[in-house]
């Protein structure tokens, strides 16, 4: 073999070493796709944010594991979209209830290549993720943020599956003043976007129907100690205190109240409408009123069945949320299954023109992205249980709010 022959063969094996080598390292990144592109389903990442750490972290969970059930039952069944045999995935946040914290796990999500996204859970960190949700084209749907702000912003990416504090504020104020027989309401809330947007619209709702605001105090999210406040409340003597917030402050609030002899009844929204609450207050809970947005759960259209597996599944009970929140889940999906679908820029334009019957009713969004005929109910604590008072909105309303005698 002549000199040059020889380097031929040489050459020839180095490139060959080199190929093989460079195939091997190949980034994991392409060997996946490469996969997927052959046979594979076709994985598609949902985004879901709630506070999982934090005072409030048992809410945060519940929407979770709303949001596990439905991914779960959706891979069960198969799903196909656009004729491909789709397997869903979920990306989880934790946004401990922090505005700006919101901000980084949404931006998170983004990048991660989330194709919708479900929460927050909260008004604060709802409404400023928002914008980071709307600038990448991904629609939101929250289950539970309540503040007219989130849609107020004019994205064409923002959805509710509940009513918001226009709503709730209004149902409220109107029963303390029609049911209760208030005269005279005393207002705390916490600062944030829930609780104080909803004590405003309860304020104007009390005014609106003749009776008056004697106290206007707040507080913050992170509080236990409500004694001062109580104690300058006290001297006015209301018949009605409105705290807006959450359950981890109203539980301790309501047996404050109670120690320092106050008689007014504790009115607050859907924050505090938990078992929890009932837990953290005792028996300073008794009698207390609180509302929720949304039909009770018996007149739910899917909520047995829904309610069987999720403590089957999870071993524990529902707190608020997780119906909403899987409903959510669903509601984008459905919408990729109209458009044949899962990008975004295609889909987002079907969740606007959802029409469907999910586990808490039927939803269906307005020009704003807020649900409509949506349902506010009033509860009361009777027994250690909440216990429904009457119902306003939604297909399963009741009349006008009964007086409460208790």
């Amino acid at each position: 073999m002549n000199k040059f022959a020889r380097l031929s063969l040489f050459a020839a094996a180095a490139i060959a070493l080199t190929a093989c080598g460079n195939k091997e390292q190949a980034p994991a990144g392409e060997a996946s796709a490469a996969a997927a592109s052959t046979g594979g389903d076709t994985v598609v990442k949902i985004g879901q944010v709630s506070p999982m750490t934090g005072p409030i972290a048992h809410l945060g969970k519940d929407n979770e594991f709303g949001a596990k059930l439905a991914i779960e039952d959706l891979n069960a069944e198969g799903v196909e979209i656009g004729g491909k045999k789709v397997k869903f995935e979920l990306v989880s946040e934790d946004d401990q209830a922090d505005p700006k914290i919101g901000t980084q796990v949404a931006q998170r999500l983004v990048d991660a290549g989330v194709v919708g996204v479900v929460g927050h859970l909260n008004s604060g960190t709802t409404i400023p993720a928002s914008k980071i949700y709307s600038d990448a084209g991904l629609p939101q749907i929250s289950p539970s943020a309540t503040n007219p702000d989130y849609t107020k912003q004019g994205y064409k990416t923002t959805f509710r599956v509940i009513a918001n504090d226009v709503q709730q504020g209004k149902a409220l104020g109107e029963f303390a003043v029609d049911g209760l027989k208030a005269k005279k309401v005393a207002i705390i809330d916490d600062r944030t976007a829930y609780g104080q947007g909803l004590a405003d619209e309860f304020e104007k709702a009390v005014k609106g129907k003749g009776s008056s605001v004697v106290k206007r105090e707040f507080t913050t999210n992170t509080a236990t100690d409500f004694n001062a406040i109580l104690t300058s409340i006290k001297a006015s003597q209301p018949d009605v205190i409105f705290y807006g917030g959450m359950d981890a402050q109203a539980g301790p609030l309501a047996k404050q109240m109670q120690r320092l002899g106050l008689k007014a009844k504790l009115m607050g929204g859907d924050g505090w409408q938990t078992p929890e609450f009932v837990k953290l207050a005792g028996e300073a809970s008794e009698g207390q009123y609180a509302s929720s947005c949304g039909v009770p759960r018996d007149k739910m259209p899917g909520f047995a069945a829904f309610n069987d597996k999720f403590k089957a599944k999870f071993n524990t009970e529902v707190q608020i949320y997780a119906p909403y929140e899987y409903d959510a889940v669903r509601v984008l999906v459905d919408a990729m299954k109209r458009a044949g679908s899962t990008d975004p820029k295609t889909y987002l334009a079907e969740v606007g023109k959802t029409n469907y019957t999910g586990v808490t009713g039927q939803i269906a969004f307005d020009e704003k992205g807020d649900i409509k005929n949506g349902a506010v109910t009033v509860y009361q604590v009777k027994g250690g249980k909440w216990e429904v008072v009457s119902t306003v909105g939604g297909p399963a309303a009741a009349a006008a709010p009964a007086s409460a005698a208790n």
